[in-house]
Parts: C-alpha cells; sequence; structure tokens
C-alpha cells in the first residue's frame, strides 16, 4: 500500500475520487482532507480485502475493477450477496459502530485498485461532518436493502427473470462479471445462464 500524497498515479486517482459516488457531497477542502489519509492499493482476482469475522475493518472507495460482497458457512460454500465497481465503495460501517466481528468477505472479482482507510479514521473523519455521516449511513442502508431485495428474488424469480432483473438494474456490469461469479450471484449453474442468454428470451435493456 503506497499513501495517495507519496503515489505516482496521484492526480489521476484525485480525478477518479472525486467521480466516487460516496464521496460526491464532500466540499474541496473535505475531500483534501480525507486524500492525505488515503491509502492505495492494487489487487487482483479472488484477492480478500476483508476477511469474514475479523474485527480489523477498514473503508474501501474503489477506483477501478469489480469487488464482491461473500458469506461462507464453516463448510466453505459461499454465497456472494453484491457486486460493486469503480465510483463505488465497499464498507463494513455497521458491523464497526455495533462492535460486531465482519460478517462477510469483500473479495476481488477482477484486477482492482482501492484507496482505503482504517474505519476508526473513517467514523473520526464522520463524526466532525454530521450532515455528510447522515448521507453516507443513508447509503449503506440502502446498499443493505438492495442486498436483501436480491436474496428475496432468489425466491420469488424464476430463473430468466433473475436474469432479467440483474440486466436491468447492473448493465454496465453484465459482461465484465465471469459467467461463473454471475451465475453463482443468481443461484444459477454456469450453463443455465449461458442458454438463458442465448436463448433469446433475455434481452439487453435499452
Amino acid at each position: 500500500m503506497t499513501f495517495l500524497v507519496n503515489h505516482s498515479e496521484r492526480n489521476v486517482i484525485r480525478l477518479q475520487l472525486k467521480q466516487n459516488t460516496a464521496l460526491a457531497k464532500l466540499s474541496e477542502e473535505d475531500l483534501k482532507e480525507l486524500e492525505s489519509q488515503l491509502l492505495i492499493a492494487d489487487g487482483g482476482k479472488a484477492e480478500f480485502l476483508q476477511q469474514q469475522g475479523m474485527r480489523e475493518m477498514s473503508q474501501y472507495f474503489i477506483v477501478d475493477g469489480i469487488l464482491k460482497r461473500v458469506v461462507s458457512n464453516p463448510e466453505g460454500k459461499e454465497m456472494i450477496l453484491r457486486f460493486a465497481c469503480e465510483r463505488d465503495m465497499e464498507t463494513v460501517y455497521a458491523a464497526w459502530r455495533l462492535g460486531t466481528p465482519t460478517p462477510y468477505g469483500i473479495v476481488g472479482v477482477s484486477k482492482f485498485r482501492i484507496a482505503s482507510l482504517p474505519m476508526k479514521d473513517w467514523g473520526a473523519f464522520l463524526d466532525a461532518r454530521p450532515e455528510f455521516k447522515q448521507a453516507f449511513e443513508y447509503d449503506v442502508m440502502k446498499v443493505m436493502s438492495d442486498i436483501m431485495a436480491h436474496v428475496i428474488t432468489l425466491h420469488l424469480l424464476d430463473a430468466p427473470g433473475r436474469v432479467q432483473r440483474f440486466m436491468r438494474k447492473h448493465p454496465d456490469l453484465v459482461d465484465r462479471i465471469p459467467q461463473k461469479e454471475l451465475a453463482s450471484y443468481l443461484n444459477l449453474s454456469a450453463e443455465t445462464l449461458s442458454r438463458l442468454r442465448h436463448s433469446g428470451k433475455i434481452t439487453n435493456p435499452p
């Protein structure tokens, strides 16, 4: 990891961070203060940023690439809860506030670059900015709501409906996520997903 202020590509990364939806409401002055604390790291496919069950936690802003949030049972069976890409964030904020271990892992789906800082420092940054903190906590709740909606649709929608819903809600990710990963997220086999996508019954949204 390298501090943003010392990174050889810091000017490009700063521009990318300004486009991050989680940071959009920050003033230039506040963003500059945050940038002085950020660490930049590059990672690859299947690399863990956050292990399930850990108490050491960080806040992540995705600069490039795709991450997934996953939960695993003791036998190692994995369920993907969400995907997130550049201009988005990943967080374990709720667990940190509750003082509980991380309930899920955060893993690279592809090569990625993230900006991060320890959760205690991110918490202090938020506490000093109540309005921004409120907006951030709303974003956290929205992510949790989206995950709940996804879990419900796994039970309520048939296979074509699940695929169609994902393509409608995440058209930018459909062709970027490996088919095996996307099939797992939709609780399908890779063969079923491929068949549905090439059947003519599933269409890309306009």
